[in-house]
């Protein structure tokens, strides 16, 4: 048998530890400030049932699901049947047919709809307002490219059961103390779906607010021009565009903005959607928040269940997408049967904030995810007493090991040296007579002899 060559699939990584340990300390930074402000763990299976997950992201986000095959002889009887029924339609038709047939369940896409659906099946056991947050993977058939990845996780974190426009205040707050200990400098921007409804009726073309708010969230990839084509081939007419443009380009304080719209639309949805942003900002002004808050009109985030505030967070210091996103929804518990319930929330991006941070040198330098200090293995009655001290540096929480075997020293010390560990403990016959321990720092090769608890202060260090 030829050999094969090991590959992973696209779109997918490994993570090896040196990776994994500035993974974890941002998903830890996340979790910390979540928990800060009460949110409580949940975590949901990897697939949902495509019952669960259709018509929830739009007609892009649909075709981006990765569908789980049925076990067993599913299409037996039934292939032949389906061809034939659906020759006329097109091959289009026909895979379709097909993958209805052969697929029940799929790779979650997000977090949200499923915390949507668990809120509905388990609504008689929880306590609202429901406030939880997740860290888990999620997978979208899209296209592998630089930030954009097949597999990747998602830091959520939701309120639901209220509609209090505190939640959106408060999750700005979570937004701004997560990227401050990160060490990010980011602009938090904000607007309301309901504008952007006003805005399809300030066009008369309310029917057009989904193709209208899937332009738009398009106008930083294609630009204006770009944009303004999408738009008339959605159907939006020339007049309307032209009337949408002064739209998309409002100047001035974030008052100035929302005044400037008070001006151009009169409807009934976007002027409640112009009075929810000023509440929030009005309460923001007193966080004394260490990021900006910017309202930007023109920001649309293109998925169907979003109804009032909508968020995002973008890095100042270089080009890259959104790295934390969200909004409220008012409708998404509905669909699984739970009417009139409302919930606002965030995604925070890991992969895109590990990208940012590693480009920016924002880890904290002592990052390894190896040994303080690893003892050399002399023998078994020296690494019966090698044990005892590994045992008390345990108890005080510093990262300490022993080499397993009782090799040469060059091999021990190839070992220390290969996996960044600072010192190397050494106790054979004459420190045990002693009573201490020999330490070596290993980058400035100093050696000298101390007793344990002088051993933990260096440590600890």
């Amino acid at each position: 048998m030829a050999k094969q060559k090991p590959t992973i699939p696209k779109g997918t990584r490994d993570f090896p530890p040196s990776v994994m340990v500035k993974r974890k300390y941002i998903f830890d930074t996340i979790e910390e400030a979540f928990c800060k402000y009460a949110y409580q763990p949940l975590e949901t299976p990897s697939m949902e049932n495509l019952s669960t997950l259709m018509g929830k992201y739009g007609e892009e986000g649909d075709q981006l699901l990765f569908r789980i095959l049925d076990s067993g002889d599913f299409l037996r009887g039934k292939a032949s049947e389906i061809v034939k029924d659906q020759w006329n339609k097109g091959s289009a038709s026909i895979s379709a047919a097909l993958r209805n047939q052969i697929a029940e369940k799929g790779l979650r896409y997000d977090l949200t709809v499923p915390f949507a659906r668990f809120v509905v099946q388990h609504r008689n056991e929880l306590t609202f307002p429901f406030k939880r947050y997740q860290i888990q993977p999620v997978w979208r058939a899209d296209k592998p490219q630089k930030g954009r990845y097949r597999e990747f996780y998602q830091c959520d974190g939701d309120v639901i059961g209220t509609d209090s426009l505190l939640n959106e205040v408060e999750l700005i707050q979570i937004i701004d103390e997560v990227f401050t200990r990160l060490g990010l400098d980011v602009t938090i921007k904000i607007n309301n779906r309901k504008i952007l409804k006003g805005l399809a009726e300030h066009i008369e073309q309310p029917d057009k607010f989904m193709d209208l708010t899937m332009s738009i969230d398009k106008l930083d990839k294609m630009g204006h021009e770009g944009v303004k084509q999408e738009m008339q081939q959605r159907g939006i007419t020339p007049e309307a565009v032209e009337k949408i443009t002064p739209f998309l380009f409002l100047e001035g304080s974030n008052s100035e903005k929302l005044e400037s719209l008070r001006r151009m639309m009169f409807q009934e949805e976007g002027g409640k959607g112009i009075e929810e942003s000023q509440e929030i900002l009005e309460y923001a002004d007193v966080l004394k928040l260490n990021n900006v808050l910017e309202f930007d009109p023109k920001l649309a985030r293109g998925l169907d269940y979003y109804t009032g505030t909508i968020f995002e967070v973008q890095t100042n210091e270089m080009e890259m997408g959104s790295i934390c996103g969200g909004g409220r929804y008012d409708d998404l518990t509905g669909v699984f049967g739970l009417k009139d319930v409302s919930g606002v929330g965030i995604s925070f991006g890991a992969e895109r904030i590990f990208d940012v941070m590693e480009r920016l040198a924002r880890f904290p330098k002592r990052m390894q995810p190896s040994a303080r200090i690893m003892f050399v293995n002399f023998g078994r009655k020296e690494a019966r007493k090698a044990l005892e001290v590994l045992q008390a540096l345990r108890q005080a929480s510093i990262e300490s090991e022993i080499y397993p075997d009782a090799a040469k020293m060059k091999k021990q010390m190839s070992y220390a040296n290969n996996k960044s560990i600072a010192y190397v403990g050494m106790i054979g016959e004459d420190e045990i007579d002693k009573g201490v321990i020999t330490v070596k720092n290993m980058e400035t090769g100093e050696q000298k002899q101390v007793d344990l608890e002088e051993l933990k202060a260096l440590l600890s260090g």
